[in-house]
C-alpha cells in the first residue's frame, strides 16, 4: 500500500489521495503553461514576464495618484526588494515614471508612461484572444468562486512553502 500525500479528509475520495494527486498535477500544468504565456507576453512586449506583470500591475493599480512599491508587492506576493530592483528598469525603460510620495516622502509612487500605455495598448490584440483561449471552458458562474478560492489558495501556499523550508532546514540541519 502506497502512503497517502495527503492526510486532509477533505481532500481524499474514498480514503484514497489519487484524486488530489490528479489535481496537484493538473494545477501544475496550468501554472507551468500560464508562466510561459506571462513570459510570452512579456517577450513580445521586449520585456521579461515578471516586468510585464509589474508594468501591467502598475497600469491596474496606479488611480490618479500612483501606487507605491509595497502596494505592488503585496499584489503579486514578492518582495518589495525585488519589485524596487525590477521596476527600476522598467523606469529607465522609460515605461513607469517614480515620483517621491508627498504624502511620505520616504516612498515613492509609481505610474505607467504613455510609452508604458502604448506598449500595454499593443498587447491587447494578442492578449485578449490568449486569454479567453486559456479560460475558454469557464462559465461565467464558475469565474467568481474559482478567484475567490485561488485567493484563499495563495496564503495557504505560503505557509506551505515556509513550513517546506522548516521542516526540510530541520532534517539537513540548517534550522
Amino acid at each position: 500500500m502506497r502512503a497517502k500525500t495527503v492526510t486532509k479528509p477533505e481532500l481524499l475520495v474514498n480514503g484514497d489521495d489519487a484524486e488530489f494527486r490528479a489535481f496537484v498535477h493538473d494545477f501544475l500544468a496550468f501554472s507551468q503553461i500560464l508562466t510561459e504565456i506571462r513570459a510570452g507576453f512579456g517577450e513580445y512586449l521586449g520585456l521579461t514576464g515578471i516586468q510585464y506583470t509589474i508594468l501591467i500591475s502598475v497600469s491596474h493599480l496606479q488611480g490618479r495618484a500612483g501606487i507605491g512599491i509595497n502596494a505592488i508587492a503585496e499584489h503579486l506576493h514578492l518582495s518589495g526588494a525585488f519589485i524596487t530592483t525590477e521596476a527600476a528598469k522598467l523606469v529607465r525603460a522609460g515605461l513607469i515614471s517614480k515620483r517621491i510620495n508627498t504624502k511620505d516622502k520616504r516612498r515613492v509612487l509609481l505610474s505607467i508612461t504613455p510609452e508604458g500605455r502604448s506598449l500595454l495598448n499593443k498587447l491587447v490584440e494578442v492578449q485578449a484572444p490568449v486569454n479567453d483561449a486559456l479560460f475558454d471552458t469557464l462559465t461565467a458562474k464558475e469565474f467568481m468562486p474559482l478567484k475567490a478560492i485561488m485567493a484563499r489558495l495563495v496564503p495557504c501556499a505560503a505557509r506551505s512553502l515556509a513550513l517546506l523550508d522548516y521542516l526540510t532546514g530541520e532534517k539537513t540541519g540548517t534550522n
